[in-house]
Formats: structure tokens, C-alpha cells, sequence
């Protein structure tokens, strides 16, 4: 109850800032529509797979999810630097009760991201099915992977770092590292032993095989987003805690 109270405090913030919602739903709609594009002008056979509308599209919906990031670290730093969490402080409102409340506004948006970025890749070619559902339901677990590295950074950092951090660094890798623009074993070595080892890449597998029909390849990259989802929270929830007692 007294999560869900700060929730809507923290919904109200994300509401007045519009704009950066539109862009975090937007510019992956840009993103599918520039690349389904490119893929239509290029010959049968010859375009990467990785571009195709079934694979393109639920890759594309894992990068906007990692926008969440940079507005879970923006929101709860910018809250640091302000009277405010230090009144917050006085509430009887524990750690848990504010990672939760910077949580749960930023989930809508997330399920909301996903559909947009569906609706708009059916103009493309993809098939209308029931998979598509799945596909965004199991994008909440990957949004909360994302919203809680946010939080963890947004702790620890100040309002201006974590667009540095959260904004270009965590982009960049979930770009690069998630096999949503080339396959990570053309690579291989090294940078496919890393790739395997963060979650993006398994977040991107979920998504694919949810929105193919496949829900016997979730697993188990579902699991390893969950583990990640799981562990990133907690981690916030201690770092805000010692934050909270040095305060």
C-alpha cells in the first residue's frame, strides 16, 4: 500500500514529462521503421536474417526497454538532489517500498512500448497472432532488468552521471551484446563469452521465441532474465538502503 501510494506520486512525475516518454516509445518505432525499410529494398537472400520483421521487430522492442534505464536513474537521482527524498526519509516508507514505487509507474510504459512497436511492425509483414501477447508479456521482466539498473545507478550517482552511464553506456551494450543487429557467434570468442553472460542477448532470445510461438525456447533465457531481474532489484534495494542510513 505504501508503494503503490509513492507509485502514483512518481506517476504523476513521469506524466509531466512527456516528451521523453514519447521519445523512449518513439525512436524504437523509427528504429523498426528505417530498418524494416532498408530490408524491403534489399534482394531475397541476400539481407541479413537478423533483419527480418519475426526477428527485427521483438529485438527492437528489448532496445527500447532499455530507455527505462536512463528514466528509472534520471527520476530517482533527480529525487537525491532535492528536499525532497529527505523528507521521504521521515516517512515510514522502507527502502523496498521506494524501489518498488520508482518501479511500477515505469512498468505501463514498458507494456505499452511493446505494443506500440508490434502494432507498427504488422505494417510490415508481421503475422497477427496471439504470440504477440506473450511476446509482450514477457517483456516485463526484461523492463524490470533495465528499470532496476537504473535504480541501482541512480543511487549511487548524480543527476548528471547517470545520463552518461544509463543513457549511452547501457544503451550502447544492450545494443551491441543482444544479437538484435549481428549474430554475437560471427564474433565469437571473448565478446560472445561476455554477451552470454549479461542478459541481454537471453532478453532478446525470449522475445523472439514468444513472438514466433516457440515457448519451449523461452527457456532458459527467460530464467536468466529473471535471475537478473531478481538480483539487480535487491541490489538497488541495499544501495538505496545505505544511502538511506548515511543520510
Amino acid at each position: 500500500m505504501r508503494a503503490l501510494i509513492f507509485a502514483s506520486r512518481n506517476t504523476k512525475e513521469i506524466t509531466r514529462e512527456l516528451s521523453t516518454s514519447l521519445f523512449g516509445i518513439g525512436f524504437p518505432v523509427v528504429l523498426l521503421i528505417l530498418l524494416s525499410a532498408i530490408d524491403k529494398s534489399i534482394p531475397d537472400g541476400y539481407g541479413p536474417d537478423l533483419f527480418n520483421i519475426e526477428k527485427l521487430a521483438p529485438g527492437i522492442t528489448v532496445f527500447g526497454l532499455s530507455f527505462l534505464c536512463l528514466f528509472s536513474s534520471m527520476l530517482i537521482s533527480k529525487d537525491r538532489t532535492t528536499s525532497f527524498v529527505l523528507r521521504l526519509f521521515t516517512s515510514p516508507l522502507k527502502p523496498s517500498d521506494f524501489i518498488l514505487g520508482y518501479t511500477m509507474p515505469l512498468l505501463p510504459l514498458a507494456v505499452l512500448q511493446g505494443i506500440v512497436c508490434y502494432l507498427c511492425a504488422l505494417c510490415f509483414g508481421l503475422k497477427v497472432s496471439l504470440n504477440l501477447i506473450v511476446a509482450v508479456v514477457v517483456n516485463i521482466p526484461i523492463a524490470v532488468v533495465f528499470i532496476a539498473l537504473g535504480l541501482l545507478f541512480g543511487s549511487i550517482l548524480n543527476e548528471k552521471a547517470v545520463g552518461g552511464i544509463c543513457g549511452a553506456l547501457i544503451t550502447n551494450l544492450s545494443a551491441w551484446l543482444s544479437n538484435i543487429w549481428f549474430d554475437t557467434a560471427m564474433v565469437g570468442g571473448a565478446f560472445k563469452a561476455v554477451a552470454d553472460c549479461l542478459p541481454f542477448s537471453h532478453a532478446v532470445n525470449v522475445a523472439r521465441a514468444a513472438a514466433a510461438g516457440d515457448f519451449g525456447g523461452i527457456f532458459p533465457d527467460l530464467w536468466w532474465v529473471i535471475a537478473y531481474a531478481v538480483v539487480l532489484t535487491v541490489a538497488a534495494i541495499a544501495v538505496f538502503t545505505a544511502k538511506l542510513k548515511k543520510n
